[in-house]
């Protein structure tokens, strides 16, 4: 018997750091594996568990057994990816992530992963770039994003020359610059006080009228819109959590909802609402630990 399989439900087990996917080409926001076998989902929920009380080396061997059930997977390379450099196996890890890039070369959290292995084994990205499509323009944008979030402002501004002049390349260059100079009091210009006809002002008034009546379809779609087009934004990254968390879509809303934290300059009412999001999105879960340390973080008055 086969069955249909949420790998975001799943993933909520094994969730590292932030968000998001801003390279979704062609995928819809909700982000489902084909249909599995009872044999395939149980070695797969057994990978998971082994993994998230670290007993590496049995979960990569599970996932293994996933990875011959399904030889195609980019999904069970990203985990293998992920799960041997939790185990300090970096050869490894290395060539899984990189095989997950070559499967989709504008997913961010593919990226990410292998950014983050190369700098475990105090390598850069540079050493590999004939074995990955660096042409590709969506993978330079989320490298870019990776390093900004990172804080490696020079590497960042590096890739955004590369780029040349385009809306991401110039909004990301400002927010670059207002890092930079932490003590200015001036924002970006997108950040400037907003006109009433500003499509940022007007998405985040729809925004909240969607959220206000609990319309998470409508919801997402706005949002995912809105990230296309603004993926700096912090609120927007808020909004489509709250949209997947609405819709249950828990893992997938915690991954979106941290990610949006990596955006936030000083803006503490959108912090508030991105915790009880999160602590919303954790209970929902189970996890009680961590909706409380996201309750403390409320900061009350605002």
């Amino acid at each position: 018997m086969k069955k249909h399989f949420n790998f975001w439900t799943v993933l909520v087990l094994i969730l590292g750091t932030g968000y998001t996917n801003y390279a979704q080409e062609e995928e819809s926001a909700e982000v489902y594996l084909e249909e599995y076998t009872d044999e395939f989902q149980e070695t797969f929920f057994e990978a998971v568990k082994q993994k998230s009380i670290q007993n590496y080396d049995k979960a990569i061997n599970l996932f293994l057994e996933c990875k011959q059930l399904d030889v195609s997977s980019d999904v069970i390379d990203y985990q293998l990816a992920k799960t041997y450099f939790l185990d300090k196996q970096y050869i490894q890890a290395q060539e899984y992530a990189i095989a997950t890039l070559r499967a989709k070369s504008g997913d961010f959290w593919y990226l990410e992963n292998l950014v983050n292995i190369i700098e475990a084994q105090g390598n850069s990205l540079e050493s590999l770039k004939e074995r990955l499509p660096m042409e590709n323009s969506k993978l330079k944008e989320n490298l870019a994003l990776i390093y900004f979030k990172k804080a490696k402002y020079g590497e960042a501004q590096k890739v955004l020359k590369e780029m040349g002049n385009s809306k991401f390349a110039n909004e990301l260059g400002l927010k670059i610059k207002d890092s930079l100079n932490k003590n200015s009091k001036t924002k970006p210009a997108e950040e400037n006080t907003p006109q009433e006809d500003d499509p940022v002002t007007q998405n985040i008034a729809k925004m909240e009228e969607l959220l206000g009546i609990s319309d998470y379809d409508g919801l997402e779609i706005v949002a995912e819109e809105a990230l296309e087009a603004y993926p700096l934004q912090a609120y927007f990254h808020y909004a489509y959590g709250a949209a997947l968390n609405g819709k249950s879509d828990t893992a997938k809303a915690i991954e979106v909802l941290e990610g949006a934290l990596d955006f936030l300059f000083d803006d503490d009412a959108l912090a508030n609402k991105i915790y009880k999001e999160l602590s919303k999105a954790y209970t929902k879960i189970g996890n009680s630990s961590k909706a409380t340390e996201y309750l403390n973080k409320i900061k009350p008055g605002l």
